[in-house]
């Protein structure tokens, strides 16, 4: 008999009834599972998480809110070897990339734990300082932030079952407002394990945390003005959130993560068999390779001076040339498959989209040759590297290709031009600057920033340090403008505004520094 997915709603497990959605295993097309949703009560859920976990949330101060963090990183990590063993099975992952996706969830409850002992224990948050309003000292005005009354329902991708949950939970529960995480479905087998393990821990309050594991239904039209709705996916599904009927009608706070066609600089003063230039090198092929290249931060184009073209190309080709694809069991594997078949299928198309503009120098967006792999079966794209001779190579900047392709182009090593170039993918999560000419990387700088929410600034100096450009970090924010949705999540602190109402008060200052005393500070 074919698994059922459960669903952890109202403080219970619950199987859905109607049809049925099959999970598979990339590798071999194996059904895991089916998810079910018909049938539920979800406004019904809506309400306990408000009411059950709303209220045991806020009855705690935020370091206790971060203490249940650290519990909750604590026992997720007691798990870890199973949810490997999920993330292979379900979403194809070698084991360093199911480590990137496992150990970032652990790592951020972690880190957001800590952060709220610098919170104390209070449960308001003092924006700047208090403001003099009259000439009278006593007549002052003081922003603070308190959590709102609702749910932080949170939409998540199929590339990170585990750190997608944990990065936008984190945020939300230290701010005191219950989550109900709804995971992409075709990988929600690491998701509902978590969640097992969770309930069964007793870490976190009954309600404050709750997991429809297959289709939203009717959730969107359940939502109230005191909830908010967080979204990791695409740009054409953001539009749809976004424009809801009852979104709109009840003015639902949206926070929306999409598309990011994010771009690599390489310096002209950056010369090969240099730390800066191998750096280069190394962040380039790992997130063309990592996931698959199912990243949202992955380097999507890569900016190479026109006279240096041929030698980077030649460098990049031998380092994917030791990134093969296949069986993601074996430990020479460096590549696995992408997640789902209709991944598989717009990876193909997209490529053949872009050779439009671009020619093939390394792999053609195709399954190419496998390790450990005797059949057709599994959902396959082998890592391929793509050449433009024109930098405004209308495709490049306008198609997202989510999976192991990336595409060099070239420019004529001056800030302006290659920030004209940046600015044509309309919005993105992170660029990445590789140099140590401080003149040439301010020029890059000032020039890109707006259309980027993060900026990786890639030098010889911080070259054994880098985590590199497709890791976010927990203190500072993960979004960026147009194209990448216009939100942001994580940054400490700054993510926790988006769960909070910032309100102003204004009175006599004894009375305010009384009544607020306990507050905590930013």
């Amino acid at each position: 008999m074919t698994r059922v997915l459960k669903n952890y709603l109202s403080g219970q497990w619950v199987e859905g009834e109607g049809a049925e959605r099959p999970l598979h295993n990339p590798v071999t097309e194996e059904v895991l599972a089916v998810s079910k949703t018909g049938g539920l009560d979800l406004a019904a859920a809506l309400d306990f998480a408000r009411n059950q976990g709303g209220n045991a949330l806020r009855e705690m101060n935020f370091k206790e809110r971060g203490d249940m963090l650290n519990a909750m990183a604590k026992v997720l990590h007691e798990h870890r070897e199973e949810f490997l063993d999920l993330a292979a099975l379900n979403g194809g992952n070698t084991r360093g990339d199911a480590k990137f996706d496992v150990d970032g969830a652990s790592f951020t409850l972690g880190f957001y734990g800590r952060h709220a002992q610098k919170l104390g224990e209070s449960q308001i948050l003092l924006d700047e300082e208090q403001l003099r309003l009259a000439r009278s000292p006593r007549f002052v005005g003081q922003h603070i932030y308190t959590s709102r009354r609702g749910v932080a329902v949170h939409i998540n991708a199929f590339n990170f079952p585990a750190w997608g949950f944990a990065e936008k939970a984190a945020a939300a529960l230290l701010a005191g407002m219950p989550v109900l995480c709804k995971p992409a479905t075709a990988t929600a087998l690491v998701t509902e394990r978590m969640f097992e393990v969770l309930a069964s821990s007793g870490v976190v309050p009954e309600g404050a945390v709750s997991m429809l594991a297959g289709s939203a239904g009717d959730l969107l039209d359940h939502l109230q003005w005191q909830d908010v709705l967080a979204f990791t996916g695409s740009s054409g599904t953001a539009t749809m959130l976004r424009t809801h009927e009852n979104i709109v009608a009840q003015n639902v706070r949206v926070n929306v993560e999409a598309d990011s066609l994010n771009a690599a600089i390489l310096g002209p003063d950056v010369d090969v068999e240099t730390d800066t230039f191998d750096l280069f090198l190394r962040e380039v092929t790992r997130d063309m390779t990592q996931k698959a290249g199912q990243k949202c931060t992955a380097i999507r184009r890569v900016f190479v001076p026109a006279d240096r073209m041929e030698e980077v190309r030649g460098e990049l080709i031998a380092q994917l040339e030791g990134m093969p694809a296949g069986n993601p069991a074996l430990r020479e594997v460096k590549v696995g498959p992408l997640a789902t078949a209709s991944q598989r299928d717009e990876v193909m198309g997209g490529v053949q989209r872009l050779l439009g503009c671009t020619r093939a120098v390394f792999g053609d967006g195709t399954r190419g040759n496998l390790v450990d792999i005797d059949n057709d079966k599994g959902y396959f794209v082998s890592p391929t590297l793509l050449e433009a001779s024109d930098l405004n190579a209308p495709a490049v900047h306008a198609d997202e290709v989510f999976g192991p392709v990336a595409t060099l182009l070239p420019y004529s090593g001056k800030p302006a031009e290659v920030a004209d170039a940046v600015q044509l993918g309309q919005g993105g999560l992170v660029s990445s600057v590789y140099s140590d000419d401080k003149k040439f990387v301010g020029g890059v700088l000032t020039g890109i920033a707006p259309y980027n929410g993060r900026l990786h600034l890639g030098s010889a100096k911080m070259a054994d340090e880098s985590p590199g450009p497709g890791t976010t970090m927990p203190p500072l924010v993960h979004g960026g403008p147009g194209r990448a949705g216009g939100g942001e999540e994580l940054g400490g602190t700054r993510s926790m505004h988006f769960y909070m109402q910032r309100t102003a008060i204004q009175g006599d200052k004894v009375m305010l520094d009384r009544i607020l005393g306990s507050g905590q500070s930013e």
